[in-house]
């Protein structure tokens, strides 16, 4: 099953393996390097089905760092676009692009929020900031909002001329979205908080918006921290309704990953801790989901798949340690996974 093809609209992996957005804080102003081509490209000859690209800023504020990702200009998407081809000419995994903003996590290095000289103010629901330390952020007025959507549409546009095959908006880890989701980091008392309906209404309009622009050959997919480990914050429930309501926005799938919204949350680490966090996701609604978290080895990709517990193997360090990790997976019992045609020699 790891090595059978999946569809979503028309767009076919060849298997089930994702290499999971991750941040290489290697840009500069928001424009990919060689670094990124090397790295992005020897993973596609490694047999990964699908490539996520790194959380990139659809504004420079919306960077978690001044060193991460952005498609808020066309030299960004000419980069972007050199990675894409090189990825479609040369193997055969897919490409997808997660866009998203860091909202009050914004402006930071190594996790520490930067001065205002050095970085920028951040933005919010509320006026909440991550941690006590940190500069209370800008609370976003309606206007703001809406410019906010557009601005994801926007780099949705650049993505799609850049040749990505399917986008991910960013909704977890406590970056903006996120902020909007959780009862615990927005309070405001207009359109945008309160009820869950409110809360969610920044992504769904996303969603909306950024579906205005896809076809049958391009899904779309969200990702959301399936918890935030904190009493009367996010959690489980309210996924599982967001999810709901997602499938009926034409949502392809749920990737299920967990925290970063509030800090000093206990989260207890084990190979594979995420997964029931998908599986109920998947069971409860029917939307397909993927599968992120301490996931090592194709054994126990297999089982997750078997087990009916996601549609996608999302590998995140594993996958760093290992660009090769799905093509050495395929070895054990001869399945059918990308292997270059110049590395032929070494099948065997």
């Amino acid at each position: 099953m790891l090595y059978s093809p999946i569809k979503f609209r028309n767009l076919e992996l060849k298997n089930r393996w994702v290499m999971s957005p991750m941040c290489m804080y290697s840009s500069n102003d928001g424009v990919a390097t060689d670094f990124h081509y090397v790295h992005y490209g020897s993973r596609a000859q490694g047999g990964t089905g699908l490539l996520m690209v790194e959380a990139t800023g659809v504004v420079p504020e919306g960077r978690i760092t001044n060193k991460c990702m952005g498609l808020w200009n066309d030299e960004q998407g000419k980069a972007l676009k050199k990675i894409v081809d090189f990825v479609h000419e040369n193997s055969e995994s897919k490409i997808g692009i997660q866009l998203a903003h860091a909202g009050r996590k914004a402006s930071t290095w190594n996790g520490k929020q930067i001065s205002l000289e050095e970085g920028w103010e951040t933005v919010a629901p509320s006026k909440i900031p991550y941690s006590e330390e940190e500069r209370i952020p800008h609370e976003l007025s309606v206007a703001e909002i809406k410019k906010l959507v557009q601005d994801f549409q926007d780099a949705a546009k650049r993505a799609l001329e850049a040749g990505f095959d399917l986008i991910e908006i960013h909704a977890a880890h406590g970056y903006l979205v996120h902020q909007f989701l959780s009862p615990l980091s927005n309070v405001r008392t207009d359109e945008y908080g309160g009820s869950f309906e409110n809360r969610i209404r920044f992504l769904v309009e996303i969603v909306e918006a950024v579906n205005e622009l896809l076809d049958g050959n391009h899904p779309l997919f969200v990702r959301i921290s399936g918890t935030e480990y904190a009493e009367n914050g996010w959690d489980i429930d309210e996924s599982v309704k967001l999810a709901e309501v997602l499938k009926s926005k034409n949502v392809d799938l749920i990737d299920v990953s967990s925290g970063g919204n509030i800090q000093g949350s206990k989260i207890t680490l084990f190979d594979g801790y995420q997964v029931p966090l998908s599986a109920e996701v998947r069971k409860e609604t029917g939307i397909k989901t993927g599968a992120v978290g301490l996931i090592k080895s194709a054994k126990q990709a297999e089982e997750i798949l078997q087990n009916n517990q996601a549609d996608l193997i999302f590998v995140a360090r594993e996958i760093l340690r290992n660009p090769y990790l799905p093509v050495r997976g395929s070895f054990k019992n001869n399945d059918d996974c990308f292997f270059p045609h110049q590395y032929e020699r070494a099948r065997n």
